[in-house]
């Protein structure tokens, strides 16, 4: 099992934005930083990251608007090290 809390207070944005969004809805990765790590809420950080990673090509969307890799998409180095549980 996944230890996102951990996941969240160790990790920077986009990093976390790289494994979650492809497989998680944006509303509850929003969710995630309201409990875990709020600062990134309150300062208004996790939106403009994210379509920063929209636009850089890390990201691509569907026509019903999923979240998708996109070609410029790497697995961020803790998952590769499977840090947090993740299989």
């Amino acid at each position: 099992m996944i230890n996102f809390k951990q996941l969240i207070e160790n990790e920077n944005v986009d990093d976390v934005l790289l494994f979650l969004a492809p497989r998680t809805a944006y509303p509850s990765i929003d969710r995630l930083y309201v409990r875990y790590k709020f600062g990134i809420i309150e300062k208004g950080l996790l939106y403009p990251t994210y379509v920063k990673l929209l636009k850089e090509g890390k990201f691509s969307e569907d026509e019903k608007g999923h979240t998708l890799k996109g070609p410029n998409w790497q697995a961020p180095k803790f998952v590769t090290e499977k840090k947090y549980g993740i299989e």
